[in-house]
């Protein structure tokens, strides 16, 4: 009996010693998503102080502004190899962006009162737009 019992015992051991957890781990990557800002898209405001490139982007939903993180890139302007993080200014002009249900809205502004009116681009470039998942915790 006692013989059967160690047996067993030894059996049950190596039965469960062989055991093996997995655990996966499914992360959703990120989404970068590049579009070109024509001339023609940035739209003076009323009172002059402001222009606004408005980008339509499907990707950007209520679970992004919810949950999500949006980053904006666009060309380093004396750089053309590099980008830059928006908000930012060079050379009195600050660029800032809102993200909202369906798109992107970039506005350029003066970052100074000596030269009041910001200066339209003149040559299309490409904004960058990163959209990074992240899981919501109450």
């Amino acid at each position: 009996m006692k013989q059967s019992f160690l047996l067993l015992l030894c059996i049950a051991t190596l039965g469960l010693s062989s055991c093996k957890k997995d655990t996966f781990i499914q992360e959703t990557p990120n989404r970068t998503i590049n579009i070109t800002i024509q001339p023609n898209q940035w739209i003076r405001s009323s009172d002059g102080f402001t222009y606004t490139a408005t980008l339509n982007i499907n990707e950007i939903d209520q679970v992004t502004l919810d949950d999500e993180g949006v980053l904006v890139y666009l060309p380093h302007p004396t750089n053309v190899n590099s980008y830059i993080p928006l908000p930012y200014t060079f050379d009195t002009q600050a660029y800032s962006y809102e993200i909202y249900n369906g798109g992107i809205a970039i506005d350029l502004q003066s970052s100074d009162f000596q030269n009041a009116l910001p200066i339209a681009p003149t040559k299309a470039m490409k904004a960058k737009i990163v959209i990074i998942p992240s899981t919501y915790i109450p």
